[in-house]
């Protein structure tokens, strides 16, 4: 019998894992561990069944800033949670809700490290034929 993988827990890269782990807090995100609290650098952060690790990295590994990773989370309700994110202000990059053609309702957000967090639901088949942008118009 093979192994059962049960879930994924991706390292996101931090300038500041201090300033990482309040941001995700304002996101309804709790502190599962810390290395060194007062001196951060590496830390787990947990909401419901999703957790994610937060590494310090050091300058030398910033030179690619706009290649940073994105990563999905499906959702029940994501213009609920969209307004609870946006509610949390945290002074980054928040995208409106949209419907996508490919079948998603989604919007996206930066954390303060540039990497991008997905939230979405599937959409029943006969509601994913319009493409909308971010900001809500047709898309061309």
């Amino acid at each position: 019998m093979k192994n059962r993988l049960r879930q994924v827990q991706p390292v996101l890269m931090s300038r500041d894992v201090r300033r990482s782990i309040d941001f995700y807090r304002k996101l309804g995100f709790d502190l599962v561990f810390c290395d060194d609290p007062g001196a951060e650098r590496y830390a787990g952060v947990r909401r419901d069944d999703v957790e994610l690790h937060l590494q310090w990295h050091d300058a030398d590994e910033w030179e690619y800033p706009v290649d940073r990773p994105t990563y999905r989370f499906p959702v029940q309700q994501v213009d609920a949670l969209h307004t609870e994110m946006e509610a949390a202000d945290t002074g980054t990059s928040l995208t409106a809700v949209w419907d996508t053609a490919w079948g998603t309702r989604e919007f996206h957000l930066l954390d303060p490290d540039g990497n991008g967090l997905q939230f979405y639901r599937d959409l029943p088949i006969n509601d994913a034929n319009t493409e909308t942008t971010p900001n809500g118009t047709d898309a061309p």
